[in-house]
């Protein structure tokens, strides 16, 4: 909001968890924007769709109530981790994220990312870009995918990962180090 104010322009992409944003539809509030969607055009040429992604997760889509009680599910976790991770601090062990481990698991065993990255690359191809930059399954990535580059910037509370850009167009993933104290 201290940027915004500052005249840095935000753009905000709601997802599954504040979804009620979207019955706003586009909308301007000062210097942040509102949208379901938006192209960057990085330093080197290349557009990228930006998008939350929950868009493409069948779970979301189809099952609302298991959405739910994932979600629900998931805040449990969260909570319970504070303590998992203060115990191991104790015993002077490095940050362990308990939800992101089971989130994982549970949508490897089911072959949930992979799908869902190639449907959004998919999409990403249809709009004519070069890339799509989504986040919602919580899992850092770049790769290529039919000629498409597919990245997750993660997220910043679990596993504290994020994408930059660099000046040549290069993209990477951040991973904040000291995260011990989480």
């Amino acid at each position: 909001m201290r940027k915004a104010r500052k005249d840095t322009e935000v753009i905000y992409l709601p997802g599954n968890h504040d979804e009620f944003l979207r019955s706003f539809g586009e909308h301007e509030f000062g210097n942040i924007k509102l949208v379901d969607t938006i192209i960057h055009s990085s330093s080197n040429g290349n557009r990228y769709l930006i998008m939350h992604g929950d868009q493409f997760d069948a779970v979301i889509k189809n099952m609302k109530w298991l959405a739910h009680v994932g979600s629900w599910a998931y805040d449990m976790i969260i909570m319970f981790n504070v303590f998992v991770n203060k115990a191991r601090n104790l015993f002077r062990l490095p940050y362990w994220s308990l939800s992101a481990w089971a989130k994982y698991k549970i949508k490897q065993a089911v072959n949930f990312i992979s799908d869902y990255e190639e449907n959004l690359s998919s999409y990403a191809a249809s709009k004519g870009v070069q890339g799509i930059i989504c986040g919602h399954i919580h899992h850092a990535n770049i790769r290529e995918i039919n000629g498409i580059t597919y990245m997750n910037c993660g997220d910043w509370c679990e596993s504290c990962t994020a994408l930059v850009e660099h000046f040549d167009g290069r993209w990477e993933i951040l991973r904040y180090a000291n995260n011990s104290s989480n």
